[in-house]
């Protein structure tokens, strides 16, 4: 199945790409939103495209070679944008604007057998880099070696499971018999308390999906990496370059408007104070007052989509 790019109609109004000008994908997937991109700024325009997902760089590469050097593309954490950019910047020039969309491929919840989706039974390993670094912790660790304490943190804040502290509990039994290591099993766990507490009640999403977002969020530290991301992205733009940001739920949402709102102020002091003793002056305006969300006809074609919130600012 080939990923389709979401809200790539309203990315591409509000970015306006044209012909000449430079743009930096720091989300790349498989290419769809920096491929029409780069068709708006032929002839010579360049583009930037940052993946930690090495699989992810082949299928884009692809995707792309009919535009030649006119792409760039590195496999790396958008959470070092401003030095991948300082390395490249000179083969790419001054940037128009920046793209962080912070959804999944189709291929990697389908193809990459790394455990993202709980319809397969696949390894519990939910890396976004691959190969895995040295070092990295993968989704079995954290199921596996977590406190239950821990594990119960992880599903409320990241997940926002109501039933945190039972799975959690659940979790730690079922490990002491045999180690959780298969998405079928931890998808097991979370039915089976599900079950225990609603019965046989129909749900709008499975019993596993918020246990494993909160997992796949810890394990690539998603939140984190978007909270370095976007002060970044904003000092390399100049002025009157846009950052345009797609979100998947609440929490990345929550941090890209906090962090829109904060910039576009001069004044970030708790209102509790009589005078401005932060003297920080604004370094954005808001360009989309409220979140860009998918249309009807686009969810109908692309279900995955429903989701998504798209916010963009304009360097002043």
């Amino acid at each position: 199945m080939s990923h389709t790019p979401v809200l790539l109609e309203e990315v591409i109004k509000y970015l306006d790409p044209k012909p000449d000008e430079n743009f930096i994908d720091g989300t790349l997937g498989e290419g769809g939103h920096s491929k029409e991109i780069l068709k708006r700024t032929s002839p010579a325009g360049k583009l930037l495209g940052i993946d930690q997902d090495g699989e992810a760089i082949k299928i884009a590469g692809e995707n792309l070679k009919e535009f030649g050097e006119r792409v760039l593309l590195v496999q790396d954490n958008f959470a070092n944008l401003k030095n991948i950019f300082a390395e490249r910047g000179e083969k790419i020039g001054k940037v128009k604007g920046v793209l962080l969309d912070l959804g999944f491929s189709s291929s990697q919840m389908e193809k990459s057998g790394r455990g993202f989706s709980f319809e397969r039974d696949e390894p519990l390993i939910m890396t976004l880099c691959w190969p895995i670094a040295p070092g990295q912790i993968t989704a079995a660790d954290i199921v596996n070696s977590y406190s239950e304490k821990e594990l119960e943190k992880i599903f409320k804040e990241y997940g926002e499971e109501r039933l945190a502290r039972v799975i959690a509990q659940r979790i730690v039994l079922r490990r002491k018999s045999e180690k959780i290591l298969r998405t079928s099993q931890l998808s097991e766990i979370a039915a089976g308390a599900y079950k225990k507490f609603y019965g046989n009640k129909t749900w709008r999403t499975r019993p596993a999906t918020k246990i494993f977002m909160a997992l796949r969020i810890a394990v690539n530290s998603e939140l984190e990496n978007l909270e370095k991301a976007l002060p970044q992205a904003l000092e390399i733009l100049p002025a009157g370059g846009r950052l345009a940001v797609v979100s998947f739920h609440s929490l990345e949402d929550r941090i890209v408007k906090n962090f829109f709102r904060r910039e576009s102020r001069d004044c970030v002091c708790e209102k509790i104070l009589l005078e401005c003793a932060c003297r920080h002056q604004k370094t954005l305006k808001i360009i989309t007052k409220k979140p860009i969300i998918p249309s009807l006809e686009e969810i109908e074609k692309n279900p995955k989509a429903r989701s998504a919130k798209l916010r963009v600012a304009e360097k002043i």
